[in-house]
């Protein structure tokens, strides 16, 4: 069966369900390849989205920092069982979260985004420009979720300190960082680290929506009935929340990038020891091993690396967009999902809805 043939209903079929303005899908296999861009750049007007479109990447971000982490580890300048007080002061638990820790999402540390005041912020002041500083103030004046290398919690203060460790040893700021050690060397031409205060989307861009706030989806993302079922008749619309001010998010899930560049950069992120070398990347792909190779939904977290199923790499989810990127060493499969809407109405993360529903069909094949 034809690439296409085989993925574009099933990417049909989820864009519909949960209402996404608009799409662009990368799916590559050793013996065929299939892109295709959907919808709309703006929200009821003909505006078609396409496949070069710049999207916010959210949380794929993550993977780079923890890339450059693992550089300088290489590098000698940094260990990843070194307590994070060596370098910084003050953060709760410091002298036992390492390095290690703050990759794989194990410092216990308070996610800064889950504070209901930053929340409320975001939805009153979106351009309100964030320094790093502050996001760790927030993160570190919250109770920890747990003693550090107790359990998995998924937290955007991780990399935030992260990054700020990373700047600390380099003497380089996060953005050129990025750009020195990851982008250029990929020839990702497409892919930026947007400045603070850099709010706008390159152009060619479609705009990102948001169903609900930031503060409502503290307690839930899903929609009370009545506006899931006004959204689906049309009577709700979301909201344009596309210029708010990634500073709010900074190095854990700034980067702006696009399909074909994603794709590039998670062949070499999974694929490859270019980055970080042999020996670090069999440590890095065995952290993230898959639980089961059968199941894109059974999820895995190592270090700064994701798995889903037979697919390793990260997806991410920020105010307007949601993303999926992964690559299977195995079988060759890339595939890239970039969406202009975070959470369908009635819940549900479109691109990893997508992605999980083509993996699922190309195991099948």
């Amino acid at each position: 069966m034809a690439l296409g043939r085989l993925a574009e209903p099933i990417v049909r079929e989820i864009l519909d369900a949960l209402l996404v303005p608009g799409a662009v899908v990368y799916v590559r296999t050793p013996d065929a390849y299939w892109q295709r861009a959907f919808g709309s750049r703006i929200l009821g007007q003909n505006d078609p989205v396409l496949v070069e479109d710049f999207f916010r990447v959210g949380s794929t971000t993550k993977t780079m920092v923890g890339t450059v982490a693992l550089q300088l580890v290489g590098e000698g300048r940094l260990a990843l069982d070194e307590s994070v007080s060596r370098y910084r002061a003050g953060v709760p638990n410091g002298d036992d979260i390492t390095i290690a820790d703050l990759l794989n999402m194990r410092s216990g540390l308070f996610s800064y985004n889950e504070n209901p005041s930053f929340a409320a912020i975001m939805d009153d002041d979106p351009g309100r420009v964030w320094k790093p500083e502050a996001l760790l103030r927030i993160g570190f004046a919250s109770e920890p979720y747990s003693a550090p290398g107790t359990e998995f919690r998924y937290s955007n203060t991780n990399t935030i300190l992260l990054a700020a460790v990373l700047e600390q040893v380099t003497g380089q700021d996060i953005g050129s960082l990025l750009t020195h050690r990851i982008f250029r060397p990929l020839d990702l031409t497409k892919t930026s680290y947007p400045e603070p205060g850099e709010a706008t989307l390159p152009s060619p861009s479609p705009r990102g929506y948001l169903y609900g706030t930031n503060t409502s989806a503290l307690s839930s993302v899903v929609l009370p009935s009545a506006q899931v079922a006004a959204a689906r008749t049309g009577d709700l619309a979301p909201t344009d929340v596309t210029n708010l001010d990634p500073s709010w998010i900074g190095a854990a899930g700034g980067v702006i990038s696009t399909a074909q560049d994603l794709a590039t950069y998670v062949r070499a992120l999974v694929g490859s020891d270019e980055l970080i070398g042999p020996e670090l990347q069999r440590e890095r792909l065995t952290s993230a091993a898959p639980l089961d190779r059968r199941d894109p939904a059974g999820i895995r977290y190592g270090l700064g690396l994701e798995s889903f199923g037979p697919m390793l790499g990260h997806d991410g989810a920020i105010p307007g967009f949601q993303t999926f990127m992964g690559y299977d060493p195995d079988t060759g499969i890339t595939i890239v999902v970039l969406c202009t809407l975070r959470d369908g109405p009635a819940g549900g993360r479109p691109a990893n809805e997508i992605a999980y529903g083509l993996v699922r069909a190309l195991i099948a094949e």
